[in-house]
C-alpha cells in the first residue's frame, strides 16, 4: 500500500475541486464561482509573446530576470509608495507560490501563522504544508469585515506568533482596508514582532474611491512587511503564472533558495511578458474595472432583494453574502444551488471558519449569466 504523509491527510478538506469538476461537466451551469478575471489576456501582451516565444526556451536565474525586478522595482516606487532595489525583489510562479516559499522561510513547525477570516482559501493549507499552525482571527460583517486590531491583539502568543496574513482589497469580503487600520497593525506587529504578508493580489481592481494602500509604505515597516503581487488578476494573466514579493534583502536572499528548490523559476516567457505588461496603457486595467463595476452594480443590489444581505465590495469581484435566512450550512446550501438551480458559488466553509453561513459569489464573469443566474437563484429560493 502507497504510503500517505499525514501532513497530507490531515489537509482540510475542500470542495472547490468538485465545484471545478461539476462545471466542467455540466455545461448547464452558470459559474459564479472562478477566482479569476473572465477577460483574455491585453492583446498586446499575447502579441509579444508570440513574438518572443524562441527567445524564452531556458530557465531563467531564480530571482527573476533583471529587466522585469528593474520593472517591477519602478513600478513599487510609482504606484505602491515602496522603495526596494532589485536585490528586495523575488518573481515567482505567481503570488501563490511566493506565499508559500516565504512561508518556508519565515516559520518553524508548530509557529503560529496570523489568519483574519473569512479569508483567502489558499493561505491555511500553505500553513499546515510547512507545519505550522494556523490561528483565525475573526472578522464580522457588522465592521465591513475590517480587522479589530483590539480582537487581533487577543490572538497573539509572544512566544509562538511570527506571522499575520493581510489581504486587502480583500477576498472574499470586498473590504479595502484603510490607511488607519493599517498603522495600527503596523504597531502591534511592531511590538509583537511579527512578520507581515501583505497579499495585494487585487490592488487594481477598486470602487467608489476607494484607495489601497500598500503597508509595507508606511515609515518604518519596510523591514517588517513582505509584499505579494501578481500579474493574474491585473493583467488577466491567470495561466502565465506570474507574481513576484519585494521585502527585506536578507529575507529575499534566503526566500530565493527555497523557491529554487520548489520551482527553479518563473517561466521566462511569462517573465518577458511582465516587463511588456508594467509598460503598458492603464486603459486595459481600468477597463476591466469598469465592467466589474457594471456587474457588481447588478448583482449585489438583487442579492440583498433577495434576502441574501451583501455588502458592496470596495474591491476585488466578489460577493460574500449571507444566507442564514435560508440555510445554517453552507456547504448544502450551495451543493443544492448548483444541483437544483445550475448556479455554482463557493461555500463560505472553504473561506475558513468563520465563513459559515455565508457563500461567495465571483461577478468574474459575462453580465448576462449573472443576470440568468441570479434569475435562477431567485427561483430556488422561492422554493425553501
Amino acid at each position: 500500500m502507497v504510503h500517505i504523509s499525514e501532513r497530507d491527510l490531515q489537509l482540510p478538506h475542500v470542495e472547490f475541486p468538485e465545484i471545478s469538476r461539476r462545471i466542467a461537466q455540466d455545461k448547464k451551469i452558470i459559474s459564479l464561482g472562478p477566482g479569476e478575471p473572465d477577460f483574455l489576456t491585453p492583446k498586446p501582451l499575447l502579441d509579444y509573446g508570440k513574438k518572443i516565444i524562441g527567445k524564452a526556451t531556458h530557465y531563467s536565474e531564480p530571482q527573476g530576470i533583471m529587466p522585469l525586478r528593474e520593472a517591477i522595482v519602478k513600478k513599487l516606487h510609482k504606484e505602491n509608495n515602496i522603495h526596494a532595489e532589485v536585490e528586495n525583489v523575488i518573481v515567482t510562479c505567481g503570488s501563490q507560490e511566493a506565499i508559500f516559499s516565504a512561508l518556508l522561510t519565515a516559520v518553524d513547525p508548530t509557529d503560529h501563522v496570523l489568519v483574519p477570516s473569512p479569508g483567502y482559501a489558499g493561505y491555511v493549507p500553505a500553513i499546515d504544508l510547512v507545519s505550522a499552525t494556523p490561528v483565525f482571527v475573526p472578522l464580522s460583517s457588522e465592521n465591513n469585515f475590517e480587522l479589530n486590531v483590539d480582537v487581533l491583539k487577543r490572538y497573539i502568543d509572544r512566544n509562538k506568533s511570527k506571522v499575520i496574513i493581510l489581504n486587502s482589497p480583500g477576498n472574499p469580503t470586498g473590504n479595502v482596508m484603510s490607511r488607519k487600520i493599517m498603522e495600527e497593525i503596523a504597531d502591534v506587529a511592531i511590538e509583537n514582532d511579527l512578520l507581515i504578508f501583505s497579499d495585494e493580489a487585487y490592488e487594481h481592481i477598486l470602487y467608489d474611491g476607494a484607495k489601497h494602500t500598500s503597508i509595507g509604505s508606511l515609515n518604518g515597516m519596510q523591514e517588517h512587511v513582505l509584499t505579494f503581487h501578481t500579474f493574474s488578476k491585473s493583467y488577466a494573466m491567470c495561466g502565465f503564472r506570474l507574481g513576484y514579493c519585494t521585502g527585506p534583502s536578507k529575507f529575499i536572499s534566503e526566500m530565493n533558495k527555497d523557491h529554487h528548490y520548489i520551482t527553479l523559476g518563473a517561466p521566462t516567457i511569462s517573465q518577458m511578458m511582465g516587463v511588456k505588461a508594467l509598460s503598458l496603457d492603464k486603459k486595459y486595467i481600468n477597463s476591466m474595472v469598469s465592467e466589474y463595476k457594471r456587474r457588481r452594480d447588478l448583482i449585489v443590489p438583487k442579492l440583498n432583494e433577495l434576502g441574501l444581505p451583501t455588502l458592496n465590495p470596495k474591491g476585488a469581484f466578489y460577493t460574500f453574502s449571507d444566507i442564514s435566512q435560508y440555510s445554517k450550512n453552507s456547504s448544502e446550501f450551495s451543493r443544492k444551488l448548483i444541483n437544483e438551480a445550475k448556479v455554482a458559488t463557493i461555500p463560505g466553509t472553504e473561506i475558513g471558519p468563520f465563513g459559515e453561513g455565508y457563500i461567495r459569489c465571483s461577478f468574474a464573469t459575462e453580465y448576462h449569466k449573472i443576470e440568468q443566474a441570479l434569475d435562477r437563484i431567485e427561483k430556488f429560493l422561492k422554493k425553501k
